[in-house]
């Protein structure tokens, strides 16, 4: 899911900048990426992925929080691994740049810039999933996770695998 809520960022970035969305890959079993072409804004199209790949999952676990579901520890864990991996993935990138942070590099995007990005993200994630580590079974009063939340994830993940194995392509 959170390399889907990413690859969304990049799709919505091009959308938005009249770029053309040639394909999408997201298959479980390769690097996710989107080829974009003409891509009139290739900076924008490129931050949109881990910009939108972070934040559209916070904003979305502070929306379910507010409904006060039982399930909404669920979505702050994933808020949290969604920004703690698109923070580590760009922060990362500037000693050692790969996917979307070589891209960034390539265009010209200063490593402090990535850097910056790359520690709020992380330091926000790693917040997150601290404050909902009791609901997942950690810390000093972890609590039992319920079977059926368990049961749930489970659920959603097989699912988005499976379509990901069938509609994800593969690529090159």
């Amino acid at each position: 899911m959170m390399m889907l809520v990413h690859e969304a960022g990049h799709v919505a970035g091009a959308w938005a900048t009249g770029g053309y969305v040639q394909r999408v890959v997201w298959h479980p079993l390769v690097f996710s990426r989107t080829d974009v072409a003409p891509n009139p804004s290739p900076k924008i199209e490129v931050w949109a992925g881990p910009i939108v790949g972070a934040v559209l999952p916070a904003l979305l676990a502070a929306f379910i929080v507010s409904l006060q579901l039982k399930t909404s520890y669920l979505f702050v864990a994933f808020a949290g691994f969604c920004l703690l991996i698109n923070g580590l993935y760009i922060g990362s990138g500037t000693i050692d740049p790969v996917g979307d942070a070589h891209e960034m590099i390539r265009l010209g995007v200063p490593k402090w810039t990535m850097l910056s990005f790359g520690l709020v993200a992380t330091i926000s994630g790693l917040w997150l999933l601290d404050r909902v580590s009791p609901a997942l079974g950690f810390g000093d009063r972890p609590k039992r996770i319920r079977i059926d939340h368990t049961a749930l994830v489970l659920a959603v993940a097989a699912l988005v695998w499976i379509v990901g194995l069938m509609f994800g392509n593969r690529g090159t």
